[in-house]
This record gives C-alpha cells, structure tokens and sequence, in this order.
C-alpha cells in the first residue's frame, strides 16, 4: 500500500511516498481504509527530530496521527459489523492507506457530518475541548486566543463565543483575522507589530482574563503580559519551543498558569469522551473545522512546508485514494 514515510529527521524534502506492507488486525484491532489524514503542526516538529522525550520516534517511521475512512477488516474478538462503518482513528501513523487500531481508538462519524470535518476534529477537536475545560472561559469576559486562524485556534475562537465570552483575536495576516472576526472574534490584532500587547491591552480594558497561547516561544512569553491580573494563561504552542512566564510574576499577580503539554497525554477514556463531543458540536454546528487546504497523500511535503511557512489558515488535511470523502 502506498504511504508517507520519514526516512530521517529533517526537513519536508524527508517526506516521500513509499510501498509498505498493508497491516493485518491482531486481535482486538481492526484496520481502517484512510480517506482523510489529520495534519497537525506537532508532526512537522516530530519529523525534524523535535521532542524525543515526549514524542519518541524511529526512521524510517509513517508520520501522522490518525484521520477518518471506514473499516476494511478486523480481528479476532472484534464485532464484524463494524466493516463498513465510517469511523474517525487516532493512531500512530495517519499518513498511509491504511491503518492499524485497537477497537478502542476509533469511534463511528456521525450520520450527516463529512468524512473532511470529523477528520479535522480527531485532533483538534479533542485539544480544543480539553484547552476549553482547563481555561473555563465565562460570560463577558475577555479571551485572548494566538495563532487564532490555526486548527486549534479557530476552535478555541468559536467555543469562547459559545460561552459568552468576547473574544480578541491575535493572528499574522489580516485573511487570518478576518476569519477570527467571522468567527466571532470582537478584536484582531496583528501580532508581528511591537505594540500589539498594548493593543490587547487597550481593546481588553487592561488585559484578558483568559489567554489561549498557540504559538510558544518568545511570542507565547510576550503574550502572557496581555493576561489580566489574576487571570488564566493556558499555553500549548511549540512553533519555537515553549512559552517561559516567569513563575515569581505569575505568582505575584496571582495568575494561573496551565502547561498541558508538559503534563503528557490524557488518557484513552478522556480522549474518547473529547473526541465525542466534538464530533456531537459539529453535527449540531455550533463547532466548524475550518478547512483550509487539503493536498493528496503524495504532496505531504507540501503540507508541511505550508504549516511551517505560517501560510496555512485553519485546518490542513489530506486526501487519500480516488473516491470523494463527503458522506
């Protein structure tokens, strides 16, 4: 079968089609025809070598982690009415015809939702919630949400709204902010301007009460000085390793912080229970993937050249095989 492999850490140019064997279900698992690979930024950063300690991997090695297609076959102990089924998986290799799961790890589409969009939320959809819960945005409160126009970002955006809060919007490009703004955002700013935390500052009224930090590094650290006194900082972007607040200033004006990147996984139980309710506020539409850009399997390199170059706005995905995806 055809799939995307790491032949060693390095950059997009490492992605290439290859001829690997088709999996086989033990039992317990079942294997599901891919249709739709979920593309995250954490996979560009595993590809060239980052993260070993938390994200360990081997070349040659099938990156991605998982997407959406239905069940081809499955293995013993496992019920046979599941071939057939759409399904959304959360595997460790995403980028390839066909993948290899424990029955544990995928969970049927809804009727009515396309095949795109519950790929879009295996990921996504599952942080952006998890995010959702840590920060507790409230009623007319202020929330800061970076890389808002990002997979996760976009999300955090329309759940914020969902509950009432008013939302600032940081992102690179006025096509990123417009779509914030569309989704409900009240205030944009553009983050690679030097004034911009004073303009979060100003917009907020002296600062956001929650702060979605999606981009890390030094532009994640600086985004912690928009957070209101006694506010929340919840911070999970890696695009240049991750955000540093000073623990003592975080201390001294009461704010708390929430790393849940560095705190691992959540388990296999909390992930289903995510990944339901995403794939739930979908189907009711009260949560949309933005869908960006979507490439064939073959252009993976593509993909993440355009994830690294900041020039994706929402979701990345790609296509897999010939036939249409939509239900």
């Amino acid at each position: 079968m055809r799939a995307i492999q790491v032949a060693s850490f390095g950059g997009p140019e490492v992605l290439s089609l290859a001829d690997v064997p088709a999996p086989v279900p033990g039992p317990g698992q079942v294997v599901v025809g891919m249709a739709v690979a979920d593309v995250i930024f954490l996979d560009t950063l595993l590809r060239s070598g980052w993260g070993q300690d938390f994200f360990p991997r081997t070349p040659p090695y099938v990156p991605g982690g998982g997407g959406a297609g239905e069940v081809v076959e499955v293995g013993e102990g496992v019920d046979p009415a599941w071939i057939g089924r759409r399904v959304v998986v959360r595997t460790g290799a995403g980028y390839a015809e066909r993948v290899v799961a424990g029955e544990g790890e995928i969970m049927p589409v809804p009727d009515g939702l396309a095949t795109e969009v519950a790929a879009a939320l295996v990921h996504d959809g599952t942080t952006a919630l998890g995010f959702d819960r840590l920060g507790r945005p409230e009623k007319d409160e202020w929330v800061l949400v970076t890389a808002a126009a990002g997979g996760a970002g976009s999300l955090l955006v329309q759940l914020a709204v969902d509950a009432g809060a008013r939302v600032a919007a940081a992102a690179s490009s006025e096509g990123k902010r417009a779509l914030a703004r569309d989704l409900g955002a009240e205030a944009t700013v553009d983050y690679t301007r030097p004034d911009w935390i004073e303009q979060v500052r100003e917009a907020t009224g002296g600062g956001a009460a929650l702060v979605y930090d999606g981009a890390g590094g030094a532009l994640g650290t600086a985004s912690f000085d928009a957070t209101a006194d006694g506010g929340r900082f919840v911070t999970y972007g890696t695009a240049e390793g991750f955000a540093a607040p000073d623990p003592e200033v975080a201390a001294r004006r009461s704010i708390r912080v929430f790393t849940p990147l560095m705190d691992g996984p959540p388990d296999e139980r909390t992930v289903r229970e995510l990944l339901g309710l995403a794939l739930e506020k979908a189907v009711e539409g009260r949560l949309r993937p933005v869908i960006g850009a979507a490439y064939p399997l073959e252009r993976a390199a593509d993909a993440h050249r355009s994830l690294a170059a900041r020039t994706t706005v929402g979701k990345s995905l790609l296509l897999i095989g010939s036939t249409p995806v939509s239900p």
